[in-house]
């Protein structure tokens, strides 16, 4: 029994005639026929009663029918709801992220994904790359936002961008208004405020540090970049960060570290195979698109001779 048995009941019990059926179908009268017989005879019942005129369903026939056309009515919903989260008029979109972009990156990000698509409902978690690797390939998650520096080779890592690190500073910072560059002699002088032992940015500034041959004069630890932020943004401390975090916060600049302090490269990291949702597919473009422009505005502030606070 195939869909078009079906049409075809329905068509004949609307028109109650073969000819006048045939015609709306778009098919011969034989093929009609053919095609009622052959339901009929799937279904080991007579539907249709042809021996008055006009034709009209027997007993079987109209139960039948009646269930027919609500089966069809239902497929036809399926087939809209497809529509609908093909053209992204609802659907669900699970995005993760590592801290660090989402004191810059994920919000910009997400404010203009919502703009075009805003019956997209999004679920977003902030966690470490490895824990976001393991539900990228369990499918908890549709895509997250991290570094190209996988270690599950179920996943595929689409880069982004290079990010720049810098040490951060506030307004209050004696060097605030002074030539924005330091070097290793006076970053050894320099409190900081460092993210603890679980972020991965912390192991790069360590890493920094050890093969400069520099001891950190710590002042404080933290578990959170907002915090962090705040902190830095109301005294004389500063911290190692991307650098384009200043331009996500009034009042912040970056002193550039001589040497510099190491660059890594973000991407968006989605699993190799498996079905993607056309919200994922959007998010994923989109994506691509926000990384031209911050690639843009990162060249931007590296030809400017000296970066501001305002």
């Amino acid at each position: 029994m195939l869909l078009r048995h079906i049409r075809y009941l329905l068509a004949v019990a609307e028109h109650r005639n073969f000819t006048r059926a045939a015609q709306a179908l778009h098919v011969s009268q034989p093929t009609l026929s053919q095609q009622i017989r052959q339901l009929e005879e799937a279904l080991g019942a007579l539907l249709l009663d042809r021996t008055v005129r006009p034709i009209r369903l027997t007993d079987a026939g109209e139960a039948y029918v009646s269930h027919a056309r609500r089966a069809l009515q239902q497929l036809e919903f399926g087939k809209r709801a497809i529509s609908d989260v093909q053209d992204l008029s609802r659907g669900v979109l699970r995005i993760a992220a590592t801290p660090t972009f989402t004191a810059y990156f994920v919000g910009p990000l997400i404010e203009a994904f919502n703009r075009l698509h805003p019956k997209i409902m999004l679920s977003f978690t902030e966690m470490p790359q490895d824990r976001m690797e393991a539900l990228l390939s369990d499918d908890p998650l549709d895509v997250g936002i991290a570094f190209d520096t996988v270690s599950n080779e179920e996943i595929e890592p689409q880069v982004l961008f290079v990010e720049e690190l810098a040490l951060m500073i506030g307004k209050a910072h004696p060097r605030a208004r002074r030539q924005l560059r330091m070097t290793l002699n006076e970053l050894k002088e320099e409190p900081l405020i460092l993210l603890n032992g679980e972020f991965a940015t912390r192991r790069y500034i360590d890493r920094y540090f050890h093969e400069n041959g520099v001891a950190p004069r710590l002042a404080m630890e933290v578990n959170s970049i907002s915090a962090a932020i705040e902190v830095v943004s109301r005294s004389a401390l500063a911290t190692p960060r991307p650098a384009a975090i200043t331009r996500e916060h009034r009042g912040l600049c970056s002193v550039q570290l001589e040497p510099a302090l190491p660059q890594r490269t973000a991407a968006q990291l989605l699993r190799k195979s498996g079905y993607r949702s056309a919200a994922t597919r959007a998010f994923v473009a989109l994506s691509l698109l926000q990384s031209d422009a911050e690639r843009a505005a990162g060249k931007r502030v590296k030809r400017s001779k000296r970066p501001t606070t305002e």
